[in-house]
């Protein structure tokens, strides 16, 4: 989920667009679309762990 929902970003939709896009595969959400809120927390957990990734490399 969160590698379409970093596909969507670059494809410069709202985090409000991109959650209607995703949808939930487990556990009791299952089925259900994300919030943006739990979308915008996905991308900045996914951009630190990137950065910190190439900080790692350099």
């Amino acid at each position: 989920m969160v590698s379409m929902a970093v596909h969507l970003r670059e494809q410069e939709m709202s985090l409000r667009d991109i959650a209607k896009q995703l949808v939930i595969t487990t556990g009791t959400k299952k089925g259900q679309h994300p919030s943006p809120a739990t979308v915008l927390r996905m991308l900045r957990e996914h951009d630190e762990r990137t950065a910190a990734l190439v900080l790692e490399n350099t």
